[in-house]
C-alpha cells in the first residue's frame, strides 16, 4: 500500500508517547547508580547491578517485535504493546524509589526495563509502518525531540524539586533514598502513562495488506516454536545495511553506557569533592549530574530539528559520524574540567551525538527492511545496543577494579573513546540503492 505523507501534527501525535518513555529512561539513567550507592553498592558492583536492563532488552525486544508484526485487533498492531508496557512501567516507577535493599532495587530495575522495552520497541516499527520513505528521517527525528524533552525534565527533576520547591535531598536511617528522588519517580509514573495514552488515542494504524492471510495463519497456530524459528531465520538473513550498522551501534552504546553508569557519581566525587555517598556534597553532585544529563537532552531536543536538513546536505552516514565525534569530544573533555558549569559545555557535544544516535541508524536501517518483518528486525537491531551493555555490565566491574582503580572519571573518558571509534565505523555503512 502506498503510504500518504502525514501532517506535522500527525507525526507529533504518533511520537508523543516517546516523551513518557524517555521520562522513565531519564529517571533511571540519572538516578539508578546513585540509588545503588545509597543502598551500599561499591563502584565495581554497579555494572553488574545494571545487568537487568540490557539482558531484558535482549530477550524482550525481538519477541515483542515478532508478536507486534503478527498482531491486529481493535487497537491495531503496535498500540496494544505501547499501552500494556506503559501500565507496567508506571507501576515499577511508583515502587522503585521505596527500595529498602540492593536486591529489591535490582529486581525492580528488571521489571521497569522489561516494561519500557515492551512500550518502546514497537514505536520504532510504528514510524516505518505509517510514514513513506521521504518522511522517515523526519519521523525518527521527531522521536529524538520527544526523547530529548522527556529526558531534560526527568534528569533535572530531583535538582528542581530540591532547589525550587525545597524538597529535602537528605538521606536518613528511615529513608535511604532522598525525597527529591522519590517524588521524581512518582511524577514520572504519571507522565509515562499519560503520554503513551495520548498516542494510543490520537493515532490510527493501517491494516496490513495481507490481513486475511494473517488471520488464517493465526488461526492455524504455530506457537512459540514457530516464532523462535522466524526470529532465528531473520537473524541469519539480516540485510547488508544492518550488518554494517552493527559495529557502529556496539561501539556507540559501549560509550553511552560508560557515561550513564559513572557520570553522575564522577561529578559528585571529582567536581564536588564528595567523600562518601552519605555526604551532602555527594547528593549535590549527583543532582548536578542530573542537570548535566538534562543539558545533553535539551541539546538533543533542539538539534534534532537540524538532522533532516544535514542528512540531505551531507548524507546520513557523514551526518552520523560528525555527530558521534562531537559526543566523543564532550566526554573526553570531562577529564580536564573542574568547574561544574563547564560540564554543561561538554554535554552539548553529547547531546548532538545522542540526537543522531536516536534517529540516524534507524533512518538508515528502515529502507533495507522487508515490510512484513519491520517489527522483528527492529527488535533484532536492539541486540547491537544491549549486547555491549551486557558486556559492560559483566566485565566493566573487573576493568574498574583492576585497571582503572575504581576511578569513575576514567570510565567516563573510556566512553568518549568508544564514541570516536563508532564515528569511524559509521563511514563504512551503505544504504539500500547505493546511498552512502
Amino acid at each position: 500500500m502506498e503510504k500518504p505523507p502525514l501532517r506535522t501534527a500527525q507525526i507529533w501525535n504518533m511520537n508523543f508517547g516517546f516523551f513518557g518513555i524517555q521520562f522513565g529512561w531519564g529517571l533511571q539513567m540519572a538516578n539508578m547508580s546513585a540509588i545503588y550507592e545509597y543502598l551500599g553498592a561499591r563502584p565495581d558492583q554497579i555494572p553488574l547491578l545494571w545487568l537487568a536492563a540490557p539482558l531484558t532488552g535482549l530477550i524482550v525486544q525481538p519477541i515483542i517485535g515478532h508478536l507486534s508484526d503478527h498482531t491486529w485487533g481493535r487497537l491495531g498492531r503496535r498500540r496494544p504493546y505501547f499501552l500494556f508496557g506503559a501500565i507496567l512501567a508506571s507501576l515499577a516507577l511508583l515502587i522503585m524509589p521505596n527500595s529498602a535493599a540492593l536486591w529489591m532495587a535490582a529486581g525492580l530495575l528488571w521489571m521497569l526495563d522489561a516494561s519500557i522495552n515492551i512500550s518502546m520497541e514497537p514505536f520504532r516499527a510504528f514510524v516505518a509502518d505509517l510514514l513513506p520513505e521521504s518522511q522517515r528521517t523526519q519521523g525518527f527525528a521527531m522521536q529524538s525531540r520527544f526523547i530529548g524533552l522527556g529526558a531534560v525534565i526527568a534528569s533535572a527533576l530531583p535538582w528542581l524539586l530540591g532547589s525550587v520547591l525545597k524538597v529535602s535531598s537528605a538521606t536518613s536511617a528511615a529513608a535511604a533514598i532522598p525525597a527529591t528522588v522519590r517524588w521524581s519517580f512518582y511524577l514520572g509514573s504519571a507522565v509515562f502513562l499519560t503520554s503513551v495514552l495520548w498516542t494510543v488515542v490520537t493515532t490510527r494504524e493501517y491494516p496490513p495488506d495481507d490481513l486475511d492471510a494473517r488471520r488464517k495463519s493465526k488461526a492455524s497456530g504455530g506457537g512459540i516454536a514457530a516464532g523462535a524459528r522466524e526470529i532465528l531465520a531473520s537473524i541469519a538473513e539480516m540485510p547488508r545495511t544492518m550488518r554494517q550498522l552493527a559495529p557502529v551501534q556496539i561501539a556507540t552504546w559501549l560509550g553511552l553506557f560508560c557515561m550513564w553508569l559513572y557520570f553522575p557519581v564522577a561529578v559528585a566525587y571529582h567536581v564536588f569533592g564528595a567523600t562518601d555517598p552519605q555526604s551532602p556534597a555527594y547528593a549535590e553532585g549527583v543532582a548536578w549530574g542530573g542537570v548535566c544529563f538534562a543539558m545533553y537532552s535539551a541539546v538533543c531536543f533542539v538539534f534534532s530539528s537540524a538532522l533532516a536538513p544535514l542528512a540531505r546536505a551531507l548524507n546520513r552516514r557523514r551526518t552520523h559520524g560528525l555527530c558521534l565525534l562531537a559526543g566523543a569530544a564532550g566526554l573526553l573533555s570531562v577529564a580536564v574540567i573542574h568547574n561544574k558549569y563547564l560540564l554543561l559545555a561538554s554535554m552539548t557535544g553529547v547531546g548532538i551525538a545522542w540526537a543522531s544516535t536516536l534517529a540516524m541508524p534507524y533512518a538508515m536501517l528502515a529502507g533495507s527492511l522487508p515490510p512484513k518483518k519491520v517489527g522483528v528486525y527492529m527488535g533484532i537491531f536492539n541486540f547491537f545496543i544491549v549486547t555491549p551493555e551486557i558486556l559492560a555490565s559483566v566485565g566493566f566491574g573487573w576493568v574498574m577494579n583492576h585497571l582503572l582503580g575504581n576511578n569513575r572519571l576514567a570510565a567516563v573518558v573510556c566512553g568518549g573513546a568508544f564514541l570516536a571509534l563508532a564515528a569511524l565505523l559509521a563511514q563504512r555503512v551503505e544504504e539500500p540503492g547505493g546511498k552512502s
